[in-house]
């Protein structure tokens, strides 16, 4: 008699074991998500509030990195490109080391911006000869920086004339 329920046993346990097989084959895959879809995603912030966007040329991805930019940092940022734009109506644009580029084609890179925790740091490439020089050092013997932060009043004018100058100067090959 015992061996006849072990023979039961096995048998059942045999097409529980079909079944589960059968269950799990039936079952849809799930797949990676297209590349579509991940290029929607939110992009990732890194330290001080720096999106991280894909080194690419043109608009798109300046505008895609302003975008990304947390809270006044980005108001800033919508401030000084349409300030550049203006300045500058053929800068052309770039997205290279997380930061946001513009240049004069041919002629180089003159400006880039990078946000931090608690500023947005303009660079100017050629800093050492605008007039007046920006304000902020470098570690770089020719770059000067202009460092904004939340509270401050954003003179313009100045900038504006940064901008020109730095726009009519040799720029870094980067």
């Amino acid at each position: 008699m015992a061996q006849r329920t072990s023979r039961k046993s096995a048998k059942v346990a045999r097409k529980a074991a079909a079944k589960r097989v059968a269950a799990k084959a039936a079952k849809p895959r799930k797949t990676a998500p297209k590349a579509q879809s991940r290029k929607a995603a939110k992009p990732i912030l890194l330290a001080g509030g720096n999106p991280r966007i894909a080194k690419a040329d043109g608009d798109t991805p300046v505008q895609a990195y302003i975008a990304a930019m947390p809270g006044w940092k980005r108001d800033v940022a919508r401030r000084l490109d349409a300030l550049i734009v203006r300045t500058v109506p053929f800068v052309r644009k770039a997205v290279k080391w997380n930061s946001p580029l513009y240049g004069v084609e041919g002629h180089g890179w003159f400006l880039g911006i990078h946000a931090f925790t608690n500023y947005v740091k303009v660079a100017f490439f050629r800093g050492t000869s605008l007039r007046p020089v920006p304000p902020g050092e470098s570690t770089s013997k020719d770059t000067r920086y202009l460092d904004i932060h939340e509270d401050d009043q954003l003179d313009e004018a100045q900038l504006a004339a940064w901008v020109k100058q730095a726009s009519q100067l040799p720029g870094e090959r980067m």
